[in-house]
């Protein structure tokens, strides 16, 4: 097809004088081919298109024709006018991406998409900091080997108020092992993390945590290598205490940078998550426990990696461990000689059962507190059950009301020979009312 008007680029120019060249008979069809890097069969066809079409033959024939894949307005302007509602104005270009194929069929590259977006002046919400070198720790070469732990307070459903994420991340497989939100960062928020790490993959080697006290007593940095072998022991926290019985090990870390891979972690999930929860108009922390148990499936799938051995490191609960009653609050009390004992201004009882009666009075027994299973008493590996025990209160004596017998004062006191004169405020003078302002009202203005 001719054209009058072809506008044509340097290379296109370059080519096309060379073409001319050839066909005026001062290049070969070698010398061209080798000038121009084609094939002579390539430099022949293009010279019999420039002698049927002209300067027109050089330019590419879909130049001016929309590609077929090309994206249609009204997907482009519907992809457009999602971006800019609340749910999805938070959500970066990649999840944006995600969010578009499962909730509304619309399938784009992510580059197409962050071309179309870009060019209506949208930035994605999350930015890149500038790149800080450090040394990369190796992952762990088996899943369960090391298991990341953190906590990160943010507002998750989008309002003011913050709640804290608890979580722990693989550090092989990248994998979540489990999730579980609460108020603040507090120890229920971890044994419920631990807990369903537990059930839903096993018991790990170790957690590598930072120096938070619910881990780690903070006297324990105090105590000098001197007053360690003089015998001196720091006694483990109650999650510390409850590692311990489940035989895994505790890493206190000295850095956030240490433990990079959950705290990397975190700003994915800031991402992500309050648009997930927008979705599905979750607004509770009960709501997004319920919905955390599941997502971290569908999160792995999309980020994990593959270790470098396939036999995990996780394993499964001894028979002879029960692990509602590893991990709970246990405080170690006295009972008195009727088998009661006080736990925090309330007493309780044991219940009466075949081997309570091999409790002795006075003995020191291990109470259990858990949201699980409320108050247990522990006594050489016996578990028992108490009920509230109110102790009869003392019945008062009564009071022995005496009449009041009225005193008027005497005959000769000041206040009977007294006499009282009014004298109006405006004969006070200035300076007497500006002091009495002062002694009354000082502090009280």
């Amino acid at each position: 097809m001719k054209t009058d008007v072809v506008t044509l680029s340097r290379k296109q120019l370059n080519r096309l004088d060379v073409i001319n060249k050839s066909i005026a008979g001062f290049l070969t069809v070698s010398e061209a081919a080798c000038a121009l890097g084609l094939s002579e069969r390539q430099v022949k066809r293009l010279k019999k298109e420039v002698r049927q079409c002209g300067p027109a033959a050089l330019v590419h024939k879909n130049s001016l024709r929309k590609p077929q894949c090309a994206l249609s307005q009204d997907i482009a302007s519907q992809i457009i006018a999602l971006k800019k509602t609340t749910i999805y104005e938070k959500a970066n270009f990649n999840h944006f991406k995600e969010l578009l194929s499962e909730h509304h069929n619309i399938k784009i590259s992510y580059s197409a998409l962050h071309g179309l977006l870009t060019s209506e002046g949208i930035k994605s919400p999350k930015t890149r900091r500038r790149f800080k070198p450090h040394r990369r720790r190796k992952r762990k070469k088996q899943a369960g080997l090391l298991l990341q732990v953190d906590a990160s307070p943010f507002a998750w459903f989008g309002a003011r108020a913050k709640y804290s994420l608890h979580g722990a991340i693989d550090d092989a497989t990248g994998q979540i092992i489990a999730l579980y939100m609460c108020k603040n960062e507090c120890l229920l928020g971890y044994f419920e993390m631990l807990r369903r790490t537990i059930n839903n993959f096993g018991l790990p080697v170790s957690l590598y945590t930072d120096r938070h006290s619910i881990f780690r007593s903070p006297v324990a940095d105090k105590v000098s290598i001197e007053d360690q072998l003089a015998g001196l022991v720091v006694n483990d926290t109650q999650f510390g205490r409850a590692l311990s019985e489940l035989g895994i090990t505790l890493i206190p870390a000295r850095s956030a940078q240490a433990k990079g891979r959950v705290e990397r972690l975190w700003e994915t999930l800031q991402s992500r998550l309050p648009v997930e929860f927008a979705l599905r108009q979750i607004k509770t922390v009960e709501e997004a426990n319920d919905f955390l148990s599941s997502y971290i499936f569908k999160f792995n799938e999309q980020f994990a990696v593959e270790p470098q051995s396939f036999e995990s490191a996780f394993r499964p609960v001894p028979e002879d461990i029960d692990i509602a009653y590893s991990l709970c609050v246990k405080e170690q009390r006295t009972l008195d000689g009727g088998g009661v004992f006080s736990y925090y201004n309330k007493s309780f009882k044991i219940v009466n059962s075949p081997y309570s009666n091999s409790i002795p009075p006075n003995a020191k027994i291990m109470v259990l507190a858990s949201p699980e299973f409320g108050i247990k008493i522990q006594y050489k590996n016996l578990i028992f059950n108490v009920i509230r025990f109110i102790k009869p209160k003392k019945a008062a004596a009564p009071k022995e009301e005496k009449p009041r017998i009225p005193r008027p004062p005497a005959a000769s006191h000041p206040w009977k020979n007294c006499s009282i004169h009014k004298i109006p405020i405006e004969e006070y003078d200035k300076e007497i009312l500006a002091m009495l302002s002062q002694i009354f009202q000082k502090g009280y203005a």
